[in-house]
């Protein structure tokens, strides 16, 4: 880095704002009351000048002349329109953050409270929340050769991100410099055993720690599902899956990504040096706000080293009604009749990643009352409840679903959980519980709910023995919902509107809605997501078909008439509630006619 470029310039027609200078021009693009701005005239002279004059305004939640409140966001926006420069979001996803940090040193960004934020072959664009100080606009411009360019960002944003992005970058760049030579002949697949053993990076290195913190808390932050640390030929890639898509976050040096994955094998107590076979292991943590988060790893060798999946699961989804998680009121009924059922069998169906843990735990977090013993066999505990009895499958010690559940009848329970039938010994053991008076829930891997039906017979258990015990089958699936900050009414498209909701008859709505993208969204147009739920009940005119030659159809016909409403006309309901659109419920839910 330019020597010149490590102290910030001095200038005498620099200045910063002040508080004064923006107290008429928000009266008068009606952002602040008159009594408001005559209250804060007269102290406005005694502010320090240690805090930034929009972050102090928005500490004082004020009420917007026409309702609402004066926050620290809409603060910034009126300031970048306000000095005629644009407004720029933060998002760490969208940064590169070794190109960013290469540009000017921590103290001089410190100094001058400015961040760099893209970099070109022409140009590097700044974040300020000071736009008349400009005395270092004009020398970076000259040192780094480059048009420098300003936008105006959240004064807060600016200053936790230079210590994040600069503190990460500094801890990888310090990490390389102590690592080994790149690892020989890495492309190779019969080297695998050999992967990352050639590296004399400690995992508990000060910097590899450095790097696994900001790592776990930037995703928590970011409201990820999954971190995927990839290995590639001559680096390794970082995503995060946030509401389903995944986003490439970071690139990390070879030998650094071996060191970070070593690190959070370590937390997972998970045999570090062994990186031939795929391994298991969990982690408990605490986010920033004191939040208990648990992580699940996988581990699986590939070509190019050890590929690492942390799954994050958020026990507050557990505490989410069932609205929340997005039952209509007619699914909701239905459901809250099925567990109230005192025994029988209830299964949840639908492909991994469909929200069935979710659903599955919320609803037994409320059923475990003090007066319930409510016991799991699960493989593998998916959350650590204290409500619960939990027990994990080990298959290497003879410990299967359908032995846990064996045990767990002698445990006298009240309501149990068996994570997913998939055999018929398991299938047997589930029914025998329900027999004898228990509430059983499970998980199967099918399309739809009427498939679940056949399922088990195809598994060998007898149709006489489903009627008796399987009160109901609540297919779902996960679809992304419209970030309510930006969406907009559309138009449907009549032909996407028939192949939604084929073959029934659904009046489309008069106006649907789409996500434009803003800053709450990252630009998507969607923010978090919902469940599609198809539920079916086990009625007595079910029970007549269900039989040793029963049909699919048939029993699809049947579930219709008693008021099944497949997955896509749940999606269609949300398309018309605003919720989400057509696209997205045709991408996850299978058409019923198709099945």
């Amino acid at each position: 880095m330019p020597e010149s470029a490590q102290q910030p310039p001095s200038s005498a027609a620099d200045r910063r704002v002040t508080l004064t200078e923006l107290i008429e021009p928000l009266v008068r693009d009606g952002l602040m009351s008159p009594a408001d701005a005559a209250e804060l005239a007269g102290i406005a002279g005694a502010l320090s000048g240690q805090e930034h004059p929009l972050v102090w305004l928005a500490r004082r939640k004020l009420a917007l002349p026409g309702g609402g409140e004066l926050t620290l966001e809409r603060l910034t926006r009126w300031f970048g329109a306000h000095v005629y420069l644009p407004y720029f979001a933060i998002d760490p996803l969208k940064i590169d953050v070794e190109a960013v940090t290469g540009v000017v040193s921590p103290a001089y960004a410190r100094n001058l409270k400015i961040l760099p934020v893209a970099v070109d072959d022409s140009t590097v664009t700044f974040a300020t929340a000071e736009p008349f100080e400009r005395g270092w606009e004009r020398e970076l411009g000259h040192v780094l050769s480059r048009e420098v360019r300003r936008v105006v960002a959240n004064p807060l944003d600016i200053a936790r991100y230079q210590e994040e992005l600069f503190g990460v970058s500094h801890s990888i760049r310090k990490a390389n410099r102590f690592s080994a030579e790149p690892i020989a002949g890495i492309n190779n697949v019969e080297a695998l055993v050999e992967l990352g053993r050639a590296g004399k990076l400690d995992a508990n290195d000060r910097h590899i720690v450095t790097v696994v913190d900001w790592l776990l808390q930037y995703a928590f932050e970011q409201r990820a599902s999954d971190i995927h640390l990839e290995p590639r030929r001559d680096s390794g890639n970082i995503r995060f899956r946030i509401d389903g898509m995944l986003h490439t976050v970071y690139q990390l040096p070879a030998p650094i990504m071996t060191a970070v994955t070593a690190r959070i094998k370590a937390l997972g107590r998970m045999d570090v040096v062994e990186r031939r076979r795929p391994q298991d292991g969990r982690v408990k943590t605490k986010t920033p706000a004191g939040q208990e988060i648990e992580l699940r790893l996988s581990t699986m060798p590939t070509a190019f080293g050890e590929k690492l999946v942390i799954r994050i699961f958020d026990p507050q989804v557990l505490v989410r009604d069932l609205s929340a998680l997005g039952f209509s009121k007619n699914d909701a009924r239905h459901w809250s009749e099925m567990i109230g059922h005192t025994h029988g069998i209830i299964l949840v169906t639908g492909p991994t990643g469909s929200g069935k843990t979710t659903t599955l735990y919320s609803t037994l977090k409320a059923l475990a009352r003090p007066e319930v013993n409510l016991c799991t066999v699960e493989d593998p505990i998916e959350m650590v409840e204290p409500a619960f009895n939990q027990m994990q499958v080990n298959a290497a010690i003879g410990v299967t679903f359908a032995a846990g559940v064996r045990t767990l009848m002698r445990q006298d329970p009240d309501i149990v959980m068996v994570g997913e039938i998939r055999d018929l010994e398991t299938a047997e053991m589930a029914i025998q519980a329900a027999l004898t008076g228990h509430l059983v829930f499970s998980t199967l891997h099918t399309n739809d709910a009427t498939s679940a039906v056949t399922r088990l017979m195809d598994l060998g258990v007898p149709p006489y023995l489903i009627n008796a015990t399987v009160i109901g089958v609540v297919a779902q699936r996960l679809v992304r919902t419209l970030c309510p900050h930006c969406k907009v009414p559309t138009e449907v498209a009549a032909d996407a509107w028939t192949a939604l909701t084929r073959p029934w008859t659904l009046d489309p709505p008069e106006h649907a809605h789409h996500g434009v993208g803003c800053d709450h969204c990252r630009g998507t147009g969607h923010l978090g997501r919902m469940g599609l739920y198809e539920i079916l009940r086990i009625t007595p005119g079910m029970k007549t078909l269900i039989g040793p030659d029963c049909g699919l159809d048939a029993l699809r016909k049947q579930a219709l008439k008693d008021g099944l409403e497949p997955l896509r006309i749940s999606g269609a309901r949300k398309v018309i509630a605003g919720q989400t659109t057509v696209d997205e419920v045709l991408k996850v839910a299978p058409a019923f006619d198709d099945l």
